[in-house]
């Protein structure tokens, strides 16, 4: 079965999860530094394209708190485009991520990760949930 991708893009980092097998569950795979270059991520999606077999890919929108899009979304439409036109065989869906980075350091906090550590994988945690979303929106 084909898998889905979640992608959490923030502007120094962007937070990438990936579905089982059977879409059922979602597990936070990596946080790619951006060091201000879409290159260095599509990059890192190839390589990941080639381990998994991805037919779907979810980039979480960050829609301001009224709904309405914020300046980052339309950074992360540009970023969509350019996933569109290097992956045309791809499914490419957006989900509202309003509140993911609020949850993901919530979850950290109740796990007691050290700060240090917090910002290596807030973004990880966030496409987690992105993806969780996602899932849980088809499978209703």
């Amino acid at each position: 079965m084909h898998r889905i991708l979640g992608i959490d893009y923030g502007e120094a980092r962007v937070g990438i999860a990936i579905t089982d097998g059977l879409n059922i569950t979602a597990q936070g795979l990596e946080t790619i530094e951006r060091n201000q270059s879409d290159k260095i991520i599509l990059r890192r999606l190839d390589e990941i394209f080639a381990t998994y077999d991805v037919a779907t890919i979810v980039v979480g929108m960050p829609y301001n708190m009224n709904g309405t899009k914020s300046e980052r979304a339309e950074k992360t439409e540009q970023f969509i485009h350019k996933l569109r036109c290097k992956y045309p065989d791809k499914k490419i869906e957006t989900i509202d991520e309003r509140l993911t980075t609020v949850s993901a350091h919530k979850t950290m906090n109740f796990l007691e990760v050290n700060k240090n550590k917090k910002r290596k994988i807030v973004d990880t945690i966030s496409a987690q949930y992105i993806l969780e979303t996602y899932i849980g929106k088809n499978n209703s």
